[in-house]
């Protein structure tokens, strides 16, 4: 059986055994989600901006910055992809940004259910 944590102020809370639905948890999921429905992504990114602003632990604005960047830039790459689509590069670059905006996405919400910073929110790469 695990131990209670002590808080800040010493009230004993107990550890969280399920799943955490913090921001950043939502924000990743409304991006995963875009790949069925194709509209939550733009959801995800409102929450984010709206979000970003608030009182936040440090590990959740990573968070933030992380996948704020990764829709911006997902969101370039498929409109750079879709003018290329013209001379068949953008059809082969589609689904190389399906597949970048999915994996940081899930990076993100792994991360956010340990509570865990990014670590370089700044970066293009995972």
């Amino acid at each position: 059986m695990t131990e209670p944590i002590k808080s800040d102020d010493n009230r004993q809370v107990a550890p969280n055994a399920g799943f955490d639905l913090n921001q950043p948890t939502i924000i990743s999921l409304c991006y995963l989600a875009s790949f069925i429905t194709g509209i939550t992504g733009l959801v995800g990114i409102v929450l984010a901006h709206v979000w970003q602003n608030d009182n936040q632990p440090a590990w959740a604005a990573s968070h933030f910055t992380y996948l704020i960047r990764t829709f911006w830039f997902g969101f370039a790459g498929f409109v750079v992809a879709g003018v290329l689509s013209i001379v068949f590069i953008g059809i082969l670059l589609m689904p190389v940004i399906a597949i970048w905006v999915g994996v940081r996405s899930v990076l993100s919400l792994i991360k956010a259910q340990k509570q865990e910073p990014m670590p370089d929110p700044q970066t293009l790469l995972f």
